[in-house]
């Protein structure tokens, strides 16, 4: 019951993740929205997530992880129909506002849940439940474009109704949730508990958010870059640009699902280094190689993949009586960094086309730029690995290494 929670939870997170991308078009032309207003309306994504991760480790060590699940299937079950029925742009704002938090509740609660779950072979444990989201965030856009279209009852389902079933699919994981006792909600746990403020006094804890900042950064920016870059760089086709996306998340689900067990056997903090600083290099040589080297773009999934399932086995493994307050410590400021970091590639990209494209054609000071915002994406994977050498450092003097 605990492994389809989890496993189910993974799924339908991907899910609702990640269904935007084909109806985000068609939102704005119903409510006639201008690129302002959709940019306040994504905007909401970030914000309901931050939100979430701020309230929600203490809100499951009051009612409990089962309830805290429970509540974040539910809400973002609430969100689709809130979408559904929304008459305005301000009644749609307000449901992905609430779309979002539940969204933020589900990844800092299967976060505690895996951790208390998964005590032995966490590492592989881990990648193969972020393996779940990996596989539906794969396939959401595709089914998501796909459900636009049926036709229901004489009319076109729309992105209204494409929301209202997906969303609705969060209420699957309630069922077995009611029917399974979790770890940690028996009231069975004893002793002091790990509070924020010890949390913060650790060194290791800011190595932590170091790590996985850089990592999550440079794994999310493949998604929003990488399309672009390809299109813009080579002249690819959207399609064939899309088509080495999806490259790139075959191997990223393909690391998690069997690397796992290599985490486990050669240690957490060591396996980051070492496919981090593999990602990193092989982003930097497809930039130097050019076109003929765009494959290596993909293959760079497979260093990145495991660092956030990783991550989270290295705070189960060290804060195993406060998982829940050290995740949302490192969820919480890893979100901050996301924006910040997000914004940064496109700052560098249009200042390496001033600085640096001055009296090149637009193509020439277009691809410079874009090299030096991907090349800044290689960096970050490259500065985790970097950063987590400190980290294993540090451990290993204290022979505190998981």
């Amino acid at each position: 019951m605990l492994l389809l929670v989890v496993f189910g939870g993974f799924l339908v997170f991907g899910f609702s993740e990640n269904v935007k991308g084909p109806a985000i078009p068609r939102m704005q032309a119903d409510f006639s929205l201008n690129e302002t207003q959709l940019g306040m309306l994504l905007a909401f994504n970030s914000l309901g997530y931050l939100v979430a991760c701020s309230f929600t480790g203490a809100l499951s060590g009051r009612i409990g992880i089962k309830r805290t699940g429970i509540i974040a299937f539910a809400s973002m079950a609430v969100s689709g129909v809130l979408m559904y029925v929304s008459a305005n742009y301000v009644h749609l704002s307000a449901s992905y506002f609430l779309m979002y938090i539940g969204n933020g509740m589900l990844e800092i609660g299967l976060a505690i849940m895996a951790a208390r779950i998964f005590t032995k072979n966490t590492g592989a444990m881990m990648n193969l439940s972020h393996f779940f989201y990996g596989l539906s965030s794969a396939v959401a856009p595709i089914v998501a474009a796909s459900m636009m279209g049926w036709n229901v009852f004489g009319g076109e389902l729309g992105w209204r109704g494409m929301y209202l079933i997906m969303l609705s699919l969060s209420l699957l994981p309630i069922l077995p949730s009611l029917m399974a006792k979790f770890p940690g909600d028996d009231g069975e746990e004893q002793g002091e508990r790990l509070t924020l403020k010890s949390v913060s006094k650790d060194p290791v804890a800011w190595l932590i958010v170091l790590v996985l900042s850089l990592g999550v950064v440079s794994e999310l920016a493949v998604g929003g870059w990488l399309v672009n870059y390809l299109e813009k760089a080579y002249d690819w086709s959207t399609g064939a640009a899309s088509r080495m996306l999806s490259i790139f998340f075959v191997f990223f689900m393909g690391a998690r699902l069997f690397l796992g067990p290599i985490t486990d056997k050669i240690g957490y903090t060591l396996s980051i280094i070492l496919m981090s600083g593999f990602s990193g290099i092989c982003s930097l040589a497809a930039i130097v190689i050019g076109e003929p080297g765009a494959i290596l773009f993909a293959v760079a999934g497979i260093g990145i993949a495991p660092i956030y399932p990783t991550v989270m086995a290295i705070l189960a493994k060290r804060y195993p009586r406060g998982t829940e307050t050290a995740i949302t410590f490192t969820v919480t400021l890893m979100g901050i960094a996301c924006v910040i970091g997000n914004l940064l590639i496109g700052v560098i990209i249009d200042g390496a086309r001033k600085l640096f494209g001055a009296g090149m054609e637009a193509k020439e000071s277009l691809t410079l730029g874009l090299q030096a915002g991907y090349g800044f994406i290689a960096l970050l994977a490259l500065l985790c690995s970097a950063s987590c050498i400190f980290l294993y450092v540090y451990l290993r003097r204290r022979n505190e290494l998981v």
